[in-house]
């Protein structure tokens, strides 16, 4: 069962309901009115259908045991909204198995963990200073935040200490809030923060939360922000299907880029003057500032591209995709250089090492990170093509993969509430 698939079968029931609004939202934010699906084939009820099936399929399997024999589980039925009922067998076995990780592992003692507090809905996304002890954080709650951290201590100390700047995202016309701030990107330097706000709009703030700029020319929310390396330029990636190169000391647009058919999902700069893009159309363009055509197009995935990534020396582009492989490209090759399957669900986001050639560690082999679905982050060694670690403690999706700046220790977050270091 594919997204598409999925979406359009919520769609259905939310028209069948009588969810009329509900369903002309879901379907413009989806996009599920442009998927290649024949309604007729459709019949009313189905989304209904599958979870009834579903109910069944799993009552079944936790009342027998794996010889065939039943499980007496009394009088009480299965229910989605009762905790605990739907857990399959195997999950069951996972927890036993991360039970006895566990001992293997430390817990970091909460005296020793500094929570920042202060947004009212989720976080989306963090990204450190790279020259100052300042985070910055983007939330649903339609704001961005730049928090001082404390460099000497953590814990409640560093709470009462911390300082933080809100940076209010607001709709030019009407001065109401805008919506989630979805991305965000510290400049080389650490003097600015560009964010990327589901009204479409780009923002550039100073370290102290001011306001310098608002950059106007997508049609849709902005999934991705990237400062080239001297911060004289700035890309952006959105659902209006397009990428945009601004000049971030005028604000003015340098050229927008219509390559792909469906919305822009990430984008990642080469070099100062071109860039790579990915999308949900499966498609993966090379551009240059001032081309009109696609200095390169990589074709191999069939799914969706949800990240892409140039390695330290801008020589390899990694991709992930909810085709559940991973890709290394070149630009002087159509085929993958290597095209890893060992996932089996969808790779949400991948991570180069900071080790090897173009790096502040040379002489330390070259790795990429993928996190995904199947609950597991892998590590690759990209000379010998292979994966040379498994990293499945997690019980829930990987959305969240760092290295630390040596190389030497890889954090990964989950949706299972944890943050484990390796």
């Amino acid at each position: 069962l594919t997204s598409d698939e999925l979406n359009y079968l919520v769609y259905r029931y939310l028209l069948e309901s009588g969810y009329t609004h509900t369903a002309f939202s879901f379907a413009n934010e989806s996009l599920v009115t442009k998927a290649n699906i024949n309604g007729a084939d459709v019949p009313p009820g189905s989304l209904i259908s599958f979870v009834q099936k579903g109910m069944m399929y799993v009552e079944i399997e936790q009342h027998i045991n794996d010889d065939g024999t039943p499980i007496d589980a009394g009088e009480e039925k299965l229910s989605l909204l009762l905790p605990g009922h739907v857990q399959s067998r195997d999950n069951e076995d996972k927890d036993e198995t991360n039970d006895a990780m566990d001992e293997d592992g430390m817990e970091v003692e909460p005296s020793k963990v500094t929570t920042l507090s202060g947004h009212e809905n989720e976080v989306f996304t963090v990204c450190w200073n790279p020259m100052k002890s300042l985070l910055a954080s983007g939330s649903g709650d339609s704001s961005a935040r730049i928090w001082h951290i404390p460099a000497t201590e953590s814990g409640p100390e560093a709470e009462r200490n911390t300082q933080w700047h809100v940076l209010e995202h607001f709709n030019a016309s009407s001065n109401e809030k805008a919506k989630d701030v979805t991305t965000l990107d510290w400049n080389s330097e650490g003097t600015l923060l560009a964010t990327g706000s589901y009204d479409g709009q780009a923002r550039i703030w100073n370290e102290q939360g001011k306001l310098v700029m608002t950059l106007s020319r997508h049609k849709g929310p902005v999934f991705s922000l990237k400062w080239n390396r001297t911060g004289s330029l700035l890309l952006s990636g959105s659902v209006d299907k397009t990428a945009v190169v601004w000049d971030t000391k005028t604000g003015d647009v340098v050229q927008q880029f219509h390559f792909h058919s469906a919305p822009t999902l990430d984008v990642d700069w080469r070099n100062s003057n071109s860039f790579a893009s990915c999308s949900t159309d499966k498609n993966i363009y090379v551009c240059k500032i001032g081309e009109d055509q696609p200095v390169k197009r990589f074709v191999g995935h069939t799914d969706e591209v949800n990240a892409i990534k140039w390695d330290p020396t801008g020589t390899m582009l990694a991709s992930c995709s909810d085709d559940f492989s991973a890709k290394i490209w070149s630009v002087k090759q159509d085929e993958p250089l290597h095209d890893f399957r060992l996932h089996t669900k969808e790779i949400y986001t991948i991570k180069w090492s900071p080790t090897g050639p173009g790096t502040k560690n040379p002489n330390k082999p070259l790795l990429l990170a993928t996190a995904s679905f199947d609950s597991v982050v892998k590590l690759w060694d990209i000379d010998k093509g292979e994966c040379i670690h498994t990293l499945a403690r997690h019980t829930e999706p990987v959305y969240s993969v760092a290295f630390n700046p040596t190389g030497d220790l890889i954090a990964s977050g989950s949706f299972d509430k944890c943050l484990h270091i390796w």
